[in-house]
């Protein structure tokens, strides 16, 4: 029987904007117990505020309205007053923390969890803009102060298992049987039915990390293949993408949508540049299109090299020539005992599979209470290739 505590997710990310590792994780911890899902602030007219909803089962997204002047300062000591108040209204008190920002812990150092968790996902120094300095120093005082740090990468894995001794990899999984119905014959979506075949396909945030002159070239070299790009399109201005009659940029779908149009590409790519934020990239999208039954061209990025390229699950290649060679031999390949292979590796792996590994790890960390036995009845760590 699972203890009796709340979890407290702090993240840079909005739970309604791409569907991906938290809201894959929190949704299942949201089954046994009450997920708040904190966001980062948004700045309007107005006084301080909380907004709370309550988008799936167990999970309450928490969003902080700040008024605009505290972009100018004050905004950590209004976030911890909020905070305060959202504990209190909702009678929180046996609590887990779980940071995907180290920048909440300019908010939440006063907090007295049960356990402290950091999901490390992505090397948030790399990105676009970010505060880099401070981003480390409020990374290394959550590293001092986790009782357990998961990445969701073997490259994030090797960067961060140093700097704390219970460092788990946990690397993107995937609900293999929810995009296997791109298998199967589904109405094609009305914006990319009338696209012509073949069509290559991407979905995800559409940001730096895109390789837009790989994308051209490719585009270029085949005029006659369609590129549907779903997604949006974040920290770089949209005229800098490719502007060819057969790339398509068809916005941001919702994650039910995603099968439909999986079930209409003829390959999926994982187009990315090398630069750094990439480096330690570990797309949850992999597996999905593999589950999806569609062969997959991606860039030589270290975690779909290894261990799906290793595999010869996806094709690697690293120029526009071999991009293009890669596509055409993937839509010439045959399919029947590529897709026995995939699913055999499928089968090792699935986000029910990691969130319960995942609450094996909180369970055997929380602090004996000898009035709950279960909050100290935990089995040995799991093998998650610590």
């Amino acid at each position: 029987m699972a203890s009796i505590f709340d979890v407290v997710c702090l993240s840079h990310l909005r739970w309604d904007y791409v569907w991906q590792r938290p809201q894959h994780l929190l949704m299942r911890c949201g089954r046994e117990r009450r997920v708040y899902y904190v966001e980062e602030p948004r700045y309007a007219a107005g006084p301080a505020r909380l907004e709370v909803s309550a988008p799936t089962e167990g999970v309450r997204v928490v969003i902080p309205h700040l008024p605009h002047a505290l972009l100018e300062g004050g905004t950590a000591e209004a976030l911890r007053r909020l905070l305060d108040d959202l504990f209190a209204a909702q009678e929180i008190h046996r609590y887990v923390l779980w940071y995907y920002t180290p920048m909440a812990m300019n908010f939440t150092r006063h907090l007295q969890p049960l356990v402290t968790v950091y999901d490390c996902m992505d090397e948030l120094t790399a990105f676009a803009g970010a505060p880099r300095t401070t981003l480390r120093e409020r990374e290394d005082e959550l590293f001092a102060r986790a009782d357990l740090v998961f990445t969701g990468g073997y490259s994030l894995y090797e960067s961060k298992r140093s700097r704390h001794d219970r460092v788990y990899l946990f690397p993107s999984s995937v609900d293999a049987a929810y995009f296997r119905r791109a298998r199967g014959e589904l109405q094609d979506p009305p914006d990319q039915a009338g696209l012509p075949r073949p069509r290559l396909g991407f979905f995800g945030v559409i940001d730096e990390r895109l390789d837009r002159a790989l994308l051209a070239a490719v585009a270029a070299a085949r005029p006659s293949w369609q590129y549907v790009l779903l997604g949006p399109v974040a920290k770089i201005l949209p005229r800098d993408l490719p502007d060819l009659p057969n790339v398509h940029y068809l916005g941001a779908k919702p994650y039910e949508a995603l099968p439909a149009y999986l079930a209409g590409w003829d390959v999926a790519l994982l187009p990315f540049a090398h630069n750094e934020a990439t480096r330690y990239i570990s797309p949850t999208k992999t597996p999905e299109y593999l589950a999806a039954g569609r062969p997959v061209v991606s860039t030589p990025i270290r975690d779909v090299v290894r261990p799906y390229g290793e595999q010869r699950l996806v094709r690697i290649a690293a120029t526009p020539e071999a991009f293009v060679r890669a596509a055409e031999q993937a839509m010439a390949q045959e399919r029947e005992t590529w897709l026995e292979r995939v699913d055999a590796v499928l089968t090792q792996t699935s986000w029910d599979d990691t969130w319960a590994r995942m609450a094996a790890l909180i369970e055997a960390s929380l602090p004996a209470r000898p009035a709950a036995p279960s909050a100290t009845a935990g089995a040995a760590p799991p093998a998650a290739a610590r």
